[in-house]
């Protein structure tokens, strides 16, 4: 397996990354357009939404329901009630995919930095950290409210390079659809696709990131880190 050497910090997509949130999304818009007297889409569809922050979810959602681009007063309407039953379901209905908690656990260990960086709404992401229990690992989130232009733009990660004081090279993303490939190869940091995530039904390989594993403990010796506790010598 491919090893990055030169890595100083690390930041992670949230959903379809870290989370599995899709459950809880899908309640959230399923909701939404039921108050507006539309058809439910389900997980399945809702699952290739997923990416593009609330905006735009909410937007190919009504496109879908409707089989026509919504009016913005309409676009306007359906993002409050997505937020509202969002706020709802947010923790209960995401979870951590396999591995991620003790992997993060075990990356935050080395004291690099380490960054989260999501097209979610701000407001939701710090609560829904400290829900699942990595909050500690990160010393910087940057939310989808916390920036002008979201991914696959990479003004995000322009942001977490100003603030950790890193060139281009030392920073890995890791993400699992092509909006974070995207942003990762603008900004000319080195990226991770994973490819359990929610990448629209496209294979994650197709974006072309510098590596593709397929679990996120395959993370851990792509960075040089063996799984043996006890070996100090196995530092970033």
């Amino acid at each position: 397996m491919a090893r990055f050497t030169d890595i100083r910090a690390l930041a992670f997509d949230l959903d379809g990354t870290l989370t599995d949130s899709a459950p809880g999304l899908t309640s959230a818009v399923d909701a939404a357009l039921q108050a507006l007297d539309l058809p439910a889409a389900g997980l399945e569809r809702v699952s290739t939404w997923i990416g593009n922050g609330a905006d735009v979810l909410i937007e190919r959602a009504l496109t879908w329901a409707l089989g026509h681009q919504p009016e913005s007063d309409l676009l306007r309407d359906a993002r409050v009630l997505l937020d509202k039953h969002y706020a709802t379901v947010v923790e209960s209905g995401s979870k951590l995919f396999p591995g991620v908690k003790e992997g993060l656990h075990k990356l935050a260990s080395t004291g690099m930095p380490m960054a989260v960086v999501t097209n979610k709404p701000t407001p939701f992401v710090a609560p829904l950290l400290a829900s699942l229990g990595i909050d500690s690992c990160f010393s910087l989130i940057i939310g989808g409210d916390d920036v002008i232009a979201k991914k696959p733009h990479p003004a995000p990660l322009f942001l977490v390079l100003g603030k950790f004081g890193l060139l281009p090279a030392e920073l890995l993303f890791v993400g699992d659809s092509r909006n974070d490939i995207q942003a990762a190869q603008a900004a000319g940091t080195p990226c991770v696709g994973l490819t359990y995530g929610y990448n629209y039904g496209e294979p994650i390989a197709s974006s072309q990131p510098t590596l593709v594993l397929d679990h996120f403990n395959d993370l851990l010796p792509a960075l040089g880190l063996e799984q043996d506790e006890k070996d100090e010598t196995h530092r970033i």
